[in-house]
């Protein structure tokens, strides 16, 4: 009984950790400090439960070889995985992590039917099933986000009727879960269930394009995190629950802010998605926008950032791509020694995963004060001397706020065309990832550094350091 009390509060100082920890995460300068403490709590509550916990007859776990095996083989997949990312391949190898652990919460609760008696209640029987249904659809759905943004599945499919199909597979799926918690818990149910939650996982992301990814791994963790709470009500483990409940409301409030940062609701995300498209115009010049764009070299880009008083730089995804954050930082120091105002706008969507630009910047220790959300920044465009966009494209376009025909129509934008001069960083130019063309591009105080963006920059540095 002693034994008892001493793991309900290993669990409770688990769960302080896990609170704590997730507000830390809030800020930038105690997020690392944040990671860790979480990390702690999850340590001692797998420790705690694997010495302490005893099943009814009071016996302990025991299987310490297969237990500890498991957990040696995780861990350095996981550290190793982490250790050689790159900072482009983060958004996927966070949703293929985010899938592994719908996988655990669907095999956990195949496991526990199994081990259900007859007289097992409909609450218990549902919430199994429960379990079951959304640990399949994150770990499905994780799966094709992951095979979208590491370009393996290069196409936004849409079968016909798609919607229809969806919704069908939807209250199927719901309907069978239903009905076998209320009194019929046949194995050939469950597994049909099942199955019918993996394909309905497939069919939820499969047609979602590349734009609203962010929104959609948002969404899978908070579904992964609600199927680890009914685990921990399973169990009975307050650790558990508590875990799985402040994953699934973290990832349902990042999701809304999220939606609110595109304008857009939830059901247009998934049922309208805009960013499956690929217009493309390559090099220089005209594109459907109509115009012709004004090229320059990183000479002239030198001179103008060396005359300016204030520079915002503006990251996206080109910048992750390219590896260019280092040289972007070493292009922000020389700045700020010749006395020039230097910030970078964030926008909440920018990049592949929510905090995409803030981890990369934060990789080549760019101070956290610098990095400037939309809502604080977008008024300083109009007295910025020039803009650096750099591998941005969707988030900087003004068809957001003037086109009431463009699908990004009402998306909050970064208000770039707003400064005296505006440079883009672009190998060419290709539309972004909502697939659309970019008006910036053609306004008269836009000027195109086409281009490598590492190599663009590192030039400008040259340039810079020579005018010294």
């Amino acid at each position: 009984m002693i034994q008892q009390y001493w793991l309900y509060l290993i669990y409770l100082l688990g769960s302080v950790f896990f609170i704590v920890g997730l507000k830390m995460l809030s800020g930038p300068k105690t997020a690392r400090n944040g990671n860790f403490l979480a990390a702690a709590g999850m340590a001692i509550a797998i420790l705690g439960t694997i010495f302490m916990h005893t099943n009814e007859d009071g016996e302990p776990i025991g299987n310490y070889g297969w237990i500890f095996g498991g957990i040696a083989i995780g861990t350095i997949i996981g550290w190793i995985s982490a250790k050689k990312v790159k900072m482009t391949d983060m958004p996927q190898m966070v949703s293929l992590f985010n899938g592994m652990g719908g996988a655990c919460a669907a095999l956990i609760s195949l496991v526990e039917f199994g081990h259900l008696h007859d007289d097992a209640s409909p609450a218990t029987v549902l919430t199994i099933v429960a379990g079951l249904v959304i640990g399949s659809v994150s770990f499905s759905g994780s799966i094709i986000a992951y095979a979208k943004l590491q370009e393996i599945m290069k196409k936004t499919f849409r079968l016909p009727a798609q919607n229809i199909l969806t919704l069908v597979l939807l209250i199927a799926t719901l309907g069978l879960t239903v009905y076998i918690a209320l009194g019929h818990p046949s194995t050939t149910l469950v597994y049909t269930v099942f199955a019918l939650s993996l394909a309905y996982g497939v069919l939820f992301v499969l047609p979602i394009g590349g734009a609203d990814m962010p929104v959609v791994i948002s969404l899978l963790n908070s579904f992964t995190g609600v199927a680890a709470a009914f685990g921990g009500f399973l169990y009975d483990n307050q650790v558990m629950l508590t875990g799985g409940i402040l994953v699934g409301s973290a990832g349902t409030l990042l999701t809304i802010l999220m939606c609110n940062a595109m304008n857009r609701s939830l059901t247009n995300v998934i049922f309208g998605s805009f960013g499956g498209g690929s217009a493309a115009a390559a090099g220089g010049g005209s594109a459907t926008t109509g115009g012709a764009v004004k090229s320059s070299t990183p000479s002239d880009v030198a001179i103008m950032m060396n005359y300016a008083q204030k520079v915002i730089i503006v990251p996206g995804y080109g910048l992750a791509v390219a590896q260019a954050q280092h040289v972007i930082h070493e292009l922000e120091a020389l700045l700020e020694q010749r006395g020039v105002e230097v910030k970078y706008a964030i926008h909440p969507v920018a990049g592949r995963m929510p905090g995409h630009m803030n981890v990369l910047l934060a990789e080549s220790n760019v101070a956290y004060d610098k990095l400037v959300e939309m809502e604080e920044i977008n008024d300083q465009f109009a007295t910025t001397d020039v803009v650096f966009v750099v591998g941005a494209n969707d988030v900087v376009n003004p068809a957001a706020r003037s086109n009431p025909a463009s699908p990004i129509y009402g998306m909050p934008i970064l208000n770039a065309d707003k400064a005296k001069t505006v440079i883009v960083s672009k190998r060419s130019m290709a539309a972004g990832y909502a697939g659309i063309d970019n008006e910036l591009f053609y306004y008269p105080n836009c000027m195109m550094l086409f281009g490598d963006a590492k190599d663009s920059i590192t030039k400008v540095v040259a340039e810079l350091k020579g005018m010294d």
